[in-house]
């Protein structure tokens, strides 16, 4: 029995054990392990989540983290423990936006991972760097680093270094040193204007390089720089001030090159020659016109372009991208071709020109029977901006594979050509070269009746010359006008035309550097010289013309309506003083009324020349009849005196004293008084 009890006690025994052992094992654990995780942060595993906490210093952490997330704090370079390089297993530490002020110097050697974008490290020291010979990625963005304070050699003791960041700081040039197990180097938005052929020396296995945001310019580029990068995949060149891409551009594995935001004014024939594996092409922001033929010619994989943001002007020169790009159809993606010009092709897509396209064939065909009648049905309209092709004046018409543009690799000179019909029988011709030379020789056919070729004309051009006059044109033709520069043969004396020797013609240019162009006569003036004038001349004057004539109406009227008013108003001021006058005699008086011929007191009659007469009332007691009779009125007769205020003088000898007064009259027998009869 004994032996039973003792047996069911064992149990008992093994488990009041085993919590004895857990309890000091949990006591033991802090000490033997290290801290538990912090009480300010959150951990999940061996991830430690300190992040956005505000904190100052970093915490003790638990020896068994690996990721530390402390960005966003206040971490200062007194808050970084000595202790923190004794953490074994950590391998990837985020410490941006803080406030350091110097590389950290305690951290793990076992780190494979560091973030310290966003603080204000000034100096990258080697001896920092040497304690963590297992990095691989460092991120220093946003910093204020310079080129002189990154110690020579900083990375030698790095040697599994494959990213390294160091955009936004004051990077002045490539930094030197960088290891060569470097893959990916981001340098973007510094101030790096050159970089000289060693700059990238031993970095075989870089493929992805940013240098966008900086001051590059073709000049302070050495030509075999990016040819070293055998392995590179991406290349990036944004918002620089690049002319062309640079040249020899690796080609075996790129497949992303980003030349957006440049000054770019022309892509060189074969400046993306080989790429076969590049994918994606970002042209956009630029300044380019045209492309040259065979740009895209080893471009079998590309799925991507990208040329929003140019003033492309979608002529004949750029009839081989439209062929190219029916032909690729979907397999390639192209955003922002969109025409500028010419003025019918503007705000197109260069695929929506079929028609115009067409044209540019049309010439093409024509050309290969330049020497026969063969009809055409070319007809475009007078003063086509279409730029057509040609093979050397005078030994053909245009051939669609060359191409004309302004700025077009090959020899390193170009030409562009505008003509503008002046006239039924003239044609303005200009041009313009970006290399001078010797002479020019133009050409011009004229498309016949019927749709035939006509023959070819030609002339020599001095080279000084930009402008030329054709005359004695066929109205209402079509003419195809080309010009090539010349240079002088073997035995030249130079530009200008001067003497040859007679086995050293001047030769034509290469076929790229020829241009043509289209215009078309405009119709006979009739003779009367009515409507054939110049409407629009005539329609610019019509405003100026309805401005005068409009404002010379206007004076004229004016005067006419001053003058009649004038006149009116004289003429109505007579009419009514005459009215006055013979009114005044007729209309009854009323008692009061006095009127004496002579007076100031009635003026309106001041101008009688012969006797006046004198009407005086009637006594105050009695009223005014309705209508007078004849004999309530005494007329007296006024005879003027003879003092010399008389209104008529006479020229014989003096008068009678008496001659002309009231005594005179009456001693004559003239009555002084008569009464009214009825």
């Amino acid at each position: 029995m004994a032996t039973v009890g003792l047996r069911e006690r064992r149990p008992c025994q093994l488990l009041l054990c085993l919590a004895l052992w857990a309890g000091l094992w949990r006591r033991a654990a802090p000490s033997a392990l290290g801290p538990v995780c912090p009480a300010v942060c959150r951990c999940d595993e061996d991830f430690i989540y300190c992040n956005d906490r505000g904190l100052s210093a970093i915490p003790p952490l638990p020896a068994y983290a690996s990721v530390l997330y402390l960005q966003n704090n206040q971490v200062t370079d007194a808050g970084l423990p000595p202790s923190l390089e004794n953490q074994l297993t950590v391998r990837v530490v985020y410490l941006y936006d803080n406030e350091l002020d110097h590389f950290p110097v305690h951290l793990p050697p076992s780190l494979r991972e560091l973030h310290l974008q966003d603080n204000n490290i000034r100096l990258v020291p080697r001896s920092a760097l040497a304690r963590m010979p297992l990095l691989e990625k460092l991120h220093l963005d946003d910093n204020s680093i310079s080129t002189v304070s990154i110690e020579d050699q900083a990375f030698a003791d790095n040697p599994r270094l494959r990213l390294l960041f160091l955009s936004r700081n004051h990077l002045s040039s490539i930094p030197s040193g960088l290891p060569a197990s470097l893959e990916e180097l981001r340098l973007d938005d510094n101030r790096i204007s050159t970089i000289p052929t060693h700059a990238f020396r031993g970095l075989a296995s870089l493929r992805s390089l940013v240098l966008d945001g900086n001051l590059l310019a073709n000049q302070r580029i050495a030509d075999d720089t990016f040819a070293r990068l055998a392995n590179l995949t991406e290349l990036s060149l944004v918002r620089n001030s690049l002319q062309t891409p640079p040249l020899n551009l690796p080609t075996a594995h790129l497949q992303r090159l980003s030349l957006q935001d440049n000054a770019l004014t022309h892509m060189p024939r074969g400046s993306l020659e080989g790429m076969r594996g590049l994918q994606r092409l970002d042209l956009s922001g630029n300044n380019l016109t045209t492309l040259p033929r065979g740009l895209f010619r080893d471009l079998d994989s590309l799925a991507t372009l990208l040329l929003r943001g140019n003033p492309w002007h979608c002529g004949c020169n750029l009839r081989w991208l439209y062929d190219w790009l029916l032909a690729r159809g979907a397999a390639v993606t192209v955003r922002g071709l969109t025409c500028h010009g010419p003025e019918r092709a503007r705000d197109l897509a260069l695929v929506e020109l079929g028609g115009a396209m067409e044209e540019c064939e049309a010439v093409r065909a024509a050309g290969s029977r330049a020497g026969g009648d063969a009809p055409t049905t070319l007809s475009p309209p007078q003063g086509s901006l279409f730029t057509l092709r040609s093979k050397r004046p005078g030994l053909g018409l245009p051939d669609s594979g060359l191409d004309y543009t302004l700025g077009s690799s090959g020899v390193g000179r170009s030409l562009a050509l505008n003509v503008k019909p002046l006239s039924h029988s003239s044609v303005r011709v200009t041009w313009s070269v970006a290399t001078p030379s010797s002479s020019f020789r133009l050409s011009w056919l004229r498309l016949g009746a019927a749709g035939a070729l006509g023959s070819i004309t030609e002339t020599l051009v001095r080279g000084e010359r930009r402008e030329y006059l054709l005359t004695a044109l066929q109205p209402r033709s079509d003419y195809i006008i080309c010009m090539a520069p010349l240079v002088p043969g073997p035995e030249g004396r130079g530009p200008g035309g001067a003497a040859r020797g007679p086995g050293a013609p001047e030769e034509a240019e290469p076929d790229e550097a020829l241009v043509c162009a289209k215009a078309e006569t405009a119709e006979v003036p009739p003779a009367d010289g009515g409507p054939g004038e110049d409407d629009g001349s005539q329609r610019a004057a019509l405003p100026l013309a309805g401005i005068v004539g409009g404002a010379t109406a206007l004076v004229f009227l004016a005067l006419v309506l001053a003058a009649f008013c004038w006149f009116g108003r004289r003429k109505g001021h007579l009419s009514a003083r005459d009215h006055y006058t013979r009114s005044s005699s007729r209309k009854s008086k009323s008692y009061g009324d006095y009127i004496e011929s002579g007076t100031k007191k009635d003026t309106t009659i001041l101008e009688i020349r012969g006797p006046g007469f004198q009407m005086t009332p009637l006594p105050a007691g009695r009223p005014p009849p309705t209508k007078p009779p004849c004999g309530d009125y005494v007329v007296h007769t006024i005879f003027p005196p003879s003092n010399g205020s008389g209104l008529f003088k006479t020229t014989g000898p003096p008068p009678d004293p008496g001659y002309g007064t009231t005594r005179g009259y009456r001693d004559g027998g003239v009555p002084d008084a008569d009464y009214c009869y009825p």
